[in-house]
């Protein structure tokens, strides 16, 4: 088939890798535009090493986006972990139109945070989804799910590049080889279950030590690494990393620093206790152990962050 791939990052690297690798006619790559003083997007990168066309339009409405994406006469279009509105035109421009990779079990958790949620919500299983886009933010009828269960200790991060990255790929692959077979499905999406979230940031990042310790806990694995939950000390905002939760928290007040060694910080909360063992001030982007900001005197045992 004659493939059109729009994405960014690494995930959309991997599919286009995976794609070339097993002979799919790739033709066009449509990469972010670039970030002057970053590097190349790794979709860019990896396009331009196979010698595949490529562009980097910084928005697919104009007449003349539509034009040369017409001209392309795909088959079909994939996208691989796209931020930027892409017009219905565009998406139902090739011969059986385009599919949308989501690291979600939609109908739920649909938004640019997904994972997060998934997450900072207490889910016990998420997974991944391709669909066919439609006008909505991820509203388009089924393809293909696939479930993952949510491990204790998972955070975003691991979750993601672990198991859903993985499993995107191999889920893309299927879906491609159901679209070459006149064999995909295209489920409707059953709206009565369906969430929708907003991006994950600072104002939904805030630790509140009054909350039971897994709401604590998930909302710190939710934001790890990003934006990392926080809690403020002396006016100064302390984000927190790579946690793991333990029972017990003996008679102080949640927020309390309990302890700080070389296994970490332990903090106080509800009925348990959690365990830190990386954190950072805002001051500093570098993610450090505990004892470190203890031994630069930051942080201190039997301080309370609020």
């Amino acid at each position: 088939m004659r493939i059109v791939l729009i994405g960014q990052a690494a995930f959309a690297e991997k599919a286009l890798e995976t794609l070339h690798a097993r002979g799919e006619e790739i033709v066009q790559v449509y990469a972010p535009p670039d970030i002057p003083g970053s590097r190349p997007d790794p979709l860019k990168a990896k396009a331009l090493a196979l010698g595949l066309p490529l562009s980097q339009p910084a928005s697919f409405r104009g007449e003349r986006e539509f034009d040369q994406f017409r001209a392309l006469e795909a088959d079909l279009a994939i996208m691989a972990f796209v931020t930027i509105i892409v017009p219905e035109r565009i998406l139902y421009a090739p011969r059986f139109k385009t599919i949308c990779f989501h690291p979600s079990l939609l109908p739920r958790h649909r938004g640019a945070s997904a994972i997060n949620w998934a997450i900072i919500e207490g889910d016990g299983e998420t997974g991944v989804t391709w669909f066919w886009p439609d006008r909505g933010i991820d509203t388009g009828p089924i393809l293909i799910q696939r479930r993952v269960a949510i491990g204790a200790a998972e955070t975003t991060g691991s979750l993601y590049f672990n198991s859903l990255f993985p499993l995107g790929i191999e889920t893309m692959v299927e879906a491609v080889d159901q679209i070459a077979a006149r064999d995909a499905p295209a489920t409707p999406q059953d709206e009565s279950l369906a969430t929708y979230e907003a991006p994950c940031r600072d104002e939904h990042a805030v630790i509140d030590f009054r909350k039971p310790a897994n709401a604590v806990y998930d909302l710190v694995r939710g934001c790890d690494p990003q934006p990392g939950a926080f809690a403020t000390r002396a006016g100064r905002r302390l984000r927190l990393y790579d946690a793991l939760l333990e029972t017990g928290s003996g008679a102080n007040v949640p927020g309390t620093i309990v302890s700080i060694d070389a296994d970490g910080m332990r903090i106080a909360l509800d009925g348990a206790s959690m365990l830190v063992r990386r954190a950072r001030f805002d001051s500093s982007p570098k993610k450090i152990a505990p004892a470190e900001l203890a031994a630069a005197n930051e942080i201190t045992v039997g301080a309370r962050l609020e």
